[in-house]
């Protein structure tokens, strides 16, 4: 066989196994009856916990689907059978619910510890593709995760069954999630090393330059003084304000550049003679990221940052927002 030939093959059987595993899912949806209502309702008025249990790779898939519950608003955990076995059984709560992983629903770590939970008083809800196993035969809500055949060659490595239990755990997480209206904001808090984070936490005041990093001058300033003062800081731009400290108007490199142009004298005018009137502002409460929306609309570089009272309190450069990552 030739490499392209052998190519061609391995394509084909991945394309068959991806197939298959979403078949599996599709097949899943199908069987979906309010025993997965029910399990999202009492997951939503969960008092305690909600602790997720599995051995091998059911156990791993429960990790992911413990870890997307606590990012998306739930009080959601891992906890290995063997540990559970061995002293873990204490974290649990008769306030909890435990849903518990198992394709065959007879794994010996797993149901080893459904008794002791059923004394404790938690609520089980089962995972399995085997509705007359012990663990589901034990549990207060089964949901169906039966598969046809494992996308392995043998019938033995367990992959159409995780992607099944990954599937529905999603399912439950998100559906759990809208039950609880859990918001972007939300998430953002839970997240806030990631890019939705910064954009929805993130405040202009915590990234402006202030005080006297802020370049400004008063009205009456000379032109000359305010050339000074724009280029003693790194903006290329200067706030001008009245006697009362409000802003009135801006002062740019390219409003330099054209009195340059223009031929006349402008050394000995003031500040407000040659300023732009009516500058965009943000306020102290402006998200980063909608201030750089802002800045991108306008095709400008920098924003002054006013208090209610139109004193410029910070300078915010599109720099600083890129380098924040939005």
């Amino acid at each position: 066989m030739n490499a392209t030939s052998l190519d061609r093959t391995i394509t084909q059987t991945g394309k068959k196994i991806l197939e298959q595993e979403a078949e599996a899912i599709h097949q899943i949806a199908g069987r979906l009856d309010e025993n997965f209502s029910d399990a999202v309702l009492l997951l939503a008025a969960c008092k305690g916990k909600i602790i997720i249990s599995g051995m091998g790779k059911s156990g791993i898939v429960g990790q992911k689907i413990a870890a997307t519950m606590a990012s998306t608003g739930s009080t959601a955990l891992f906890l290995h059978p063997a540990d559970a076995a061995h002293g873990d059984l204490g974290i649990v709560s008769h306030d909890d619910i435990v849903i518990c992983l198992s394709k065959s629903g007879t794994t010996e770590e797993l149901n080893f510890i459904i008794p002791a939970l059923k004394q404790i008083g938690a609520t089980i809800i089962a995972m399995t593709g085997n509705k007359r196993s012990f663990l589901a035969q034990n549990a207060d809500i089964t949901l169906d995760t039966g598969i046809e055949k494992e996308a392995c060659p043998y019938d033995l490595a367990p992959t159409t069954s995780t992607t099944a239990m990954l599937a529905m755990g999603d399912a439950l997480a998100i559906c759990l999630m809208q039950q609880k209206n859990f918001t972007q904001r939300d998430f953002a808090l839970t997240h806030p090393k990631g890019s939705l984070g910064r954009r929805l936490t993130v405040k202009v005041t915590d990234i402006m330059a202030k005080e006297s990093a802020v370049p400004l001058v008063k009205e009456n300033a000379s032109v000359t003084d305010l050339i000074l003062e724009m280029t003693s800081k790194r903006y290329g731009v200067s706030a001008v304000i009245n006697d009362e400290g409000c802003l009135t108007g801006i002062f740019t490199d390219g409003d330099l550049r054209r009195l340059v142009q223009s031929g006349r004298e402008f050394l000995g005018l003031s500040a407000g003679s040659v300023m732009t009137a009516n500058p965009k502002t943000v306020s102290t409460q402006t998200m980063a990221k909608e201030c750089l929306d802002i800045l991108e609309t306008y095709r400008i570089t920098q924003l002054l940052v006013c208090d209610n009272e139109q004193h410029p309190v910070g300078m915010v450069h599109i720099h600083d927002l890129i380098t924040l990552g939005l």
